[in-house]
């Protein structure tokens, strides 16, 4: 399990951040200026370099919120304009695009941050640029809930790409896309022009995740146990009724594919936070306040803990929990993560993500005196602490990734293997790289006193 370390802070993570900032920048202006969009969209690195791998094109914004969160840390104008230039003219298809649950990801990054930035008064007020963040922003958030699969029990959820019977866990962090869009006050409209309430949906794919993907240790199966999370949920479309556990990236149905583990907590701190600043009466047409809170809260407190205890000393997890190479590692949870090892491959892109969910989630906690806040906020700042040093930070200027050994579909193997010893190591994968910035940033406003970066936010303290 991680070695917390109960003494580190946020101002004692800042010189390494700086370092990340100081490396970042070359990287991702080389990328925005060098990556023809003919190329398609730079998913993983092979010997370095950013390739495509065509599939869905999930990560193109990424890499423009990369450049934009640059600017955001610094003050690098290249970098905003390189950021913002890029969402207006190449994001447009991502906002209309009906047949994928990736919404959250693409446009929450690029248009969701620049109109942050504008709100926060760190990019130039312009009343038109503003409306077409917001009205981007809209337009994503009611296509995305359009993907709609209602369940047997009245509820629902958004479902994959994979059809309507399919119920990704990594689409918790997509679901902000609704959240922002019901912020502005929009609604998807239906049949005979009936409003649809993006809320509900929010809430209804959050009830859903957190009965179906999320275990709590009470016998849902032989292999329940607590925090463990499947990384697919199948329905029967028929009758709305679940089905079955799956994966597509994950060593099977019943391990833990730990980049969706990471999916999960973070997905749930984030939507803890934008409730909370919800008024009573708009909750209580589904559920009520505490209801909410509570199934949101209980899932994220699992997956946590769960993370936590299943994730090696220094906070960096293997790619999946039950991976069967494990077996030969002997007690590889009392050590420090081994990315060179000739057995199974690390996942740094999971710890990224996870991080910033740990420390989300021990704030709000702390925040209500909870004492196991304290907790989840020191885990999170030993992960980070870990992803800035070496093996993990990339100082290599010609490698173009900035988070070294990430990965991304091990079943398929997808992911590049230099050295030819059966395991992928030394590589990045974009999200990788946009959530360790997004991490650092996080970190960096709590050691500045700045205001508090959320999705939704607009420099609410």
């Amino acid at each position: 399990m991680i070695d917390i370390d109960q003494k580190i802070d946020a101002a004692g993570l800042a010189p390494g951040i700086e370092q990340l900032w100081e490396l970042s920048g070359p990287k991702v202006k080389h990328l925005c200026l060098g990556y023809s969009a003919d190329a398609g969209t730079p998913v993983h690195t092979v010997a370095g370099r950013y390739r495509p791998k065509g599939w869905t094109e999930w990560t193109e914004g990424f890499l423009y919120g990369w450049a934009i969160l640059q600017y955001d840390a610094t003050g690098d104008s290249e970098a905003l304009q390189l950021g913002r230039d890029r969402t207006r003219d190449r994001m447009a298809s991502h906002l209309t695009h009906t047949g994928v649950h990736d919404h959250g990801f693409n446009n929450v990054s690029t248009f969701g941050n620049l109109r942050r930035l504008m709100l926060e008064g760190r990019m130039a007020a312009d009343p038109w640029e503003l409306s077409f963040y917001e009205q981007s922003l809209k337009v994503s958030g009611a296509v995305q809930a359009g993907r709609w699969t209602s369940t047997a029990d009245g509820g629902g959820y958004i479902h994959s790409f994979n059809g309507p019977h399919s119920l990704f866990c990594d689409t918790i962090r997509s679901v902000r896309s609704l959240m922002l869009a019901h912020q502005l006050g929009h609604a998807l409209m239906g049949e005979n022009d009936e409003p649809i309430s993006l809320l509900e949906r929010a809430i209804q794919h959050a009830d859903t995740t957190a009965e179906y993907v999320v275990y709590y240790g009470e016998g849902r199966d032989i292999y329940d146990i607590r925090g463990r999370v499947a990384h697919e949920s199948i329905f029967n479309v028929t009758d709305g009724n679940y089905r079955a556990p799956s994966t597509q990236q994950g060593y099977s149905p019943f391990t833990t594919w730990t980049r969706g583990l990471a999916w999960v907590i973070t997905g749930y701190a984030e939507m803890l936070e934008f409730v909370a600043e919800l008024e009573d009466q708009e909750l209580e047409p589904f559920g009520g306040r505490d209801r909410i809170e509570a199934t949101m809260l209980r899932a994220a407190r699992a997956s946590s803990d769960f993370y936590i205890e299943h994730t090696p000393t220094d906070g960096i997890p293997y790619w999946d929990t039950g991976a069967p190479g494990l077996a030969r590692m002997g007690d590889y949870l009392s050590r420090p993560a081994q990315p060179d090892n000739p057995y199974e491959p690390v996942d740094s892109s999971a710890a990224a993500i996870a991080a910033q969910g740990l420390l989300r989630l021990g704030r709000y906690l702390a925040q209500r005196d909870d004492p196991k806040g304290s907790q989840y906020t020191q885990a999170g700042f030993t992960v980070l602490n870990t992803l800035l040093g070496e093996p993990y930070l990339s100082t290599d200027p010609d490698h173009e990734g900035l988070l070294l050994h990430a990965v991304y579909h091990r079943p398929r193997g997808w992911d590049h293997d230099g050295k030819q010893a059966g395991v992928p190591s030394g590589e990045s994968v974009m999200w990788g790289d946009y959530h360790l910035v997004e991490l650092a940033l996080y970190v960096q406003r709590l050691a500045e006193d700045a205001p508090y970066y959320t999705f939704f936010g607009g420099g609410a303290s």
